[in-house]
């Protein structure tokens, strides 16, 4: 029998786990409560909401913030970089780990979705699930609507629009978008605007 920490490197690992032991179930249960007090500390002072972010990520950056309401499966093998600001209705199965950099912006309804059920039915049944990890680097802005697939990762300053799904990884310095979402073009320095002149 395995402890939750073994556990929690078996999903880490890629390999097939049991999605239905007791241990797994009551930390779920008990990330839904952490995710209630978060949601619920809306308003509060950021050092009273930082807390409690911190105690339900594996790690959380400064200024990260999420709006209400976010929801995740474990929350440990979720850490977010500093500035990172997800708007409403975030959603994170984390089983195979997420990892977000530093100035992420999120739209609102973004998903990420690292685990998955086994292809058979029969052990699909049986609690049979596999996680794989997506990794989103520094600087990206992902649009409103957006569901981000399992063994992605996305570059550095890359945009992902509304609407798309990431089935497959996006280099750094790209718009990207569609269903799937494809690159459509780079990021270059004609894209600058004189906006940071005037401030």
């Amino acid at each position: 029998m395995m402890n939750l920490e073994e556990q929690r490197q078996l999903i880490l690992s890629g390999a097939m786990y049991n999605d239905l032991t007791d241990e797994l179930v009551q930390v779920r249960e008990r990330t839904v409560l952490a995710t209630d007090r978060y949601n619920a500390s809306f308003g509060q002072p950021s050092p009273v909401r930082g807390a409690l972010l911190r105690d339900l990520l594996r790690h959380a950056g400064a200024g990260a913030h999420f709006e209400p309401t976010f929801r995740c499966e474990f929350g440990f093998n979720i850490s977010v970089g500093d500035n990172f600001y997800a708007n409403f209705d975030c959603v994170m199965l984390d089983g195979g780990g997420i990892t977000i950099g530093d100035n992420v912006l999120f739209g609102p309804r973004v998903g990420i979705y690292t685990s998955n059920h086994a292809i058979h039915p029969v052990e699909r049944a049986a609690g049979a699930c596999y996680a794989k990890p997506v990794v989103i680097g520094d600087n990206v802005w992902i649009g409103g609507g957006v569901s981000i697939n399992q063994n992605v990762t996305i570059g550095d300053n890359s945009i992902v629009g509304s609407g798309s799904v990431v089935t497959r990884s996006i280099p750094a310095n790209a718009i990207a978008a569609g269903v799937p979402a494809r690159v459509l073009r780079e990021i270059t320095d004609a894209d600058r605007t004189d906006y940071l002149d005037t401030i």
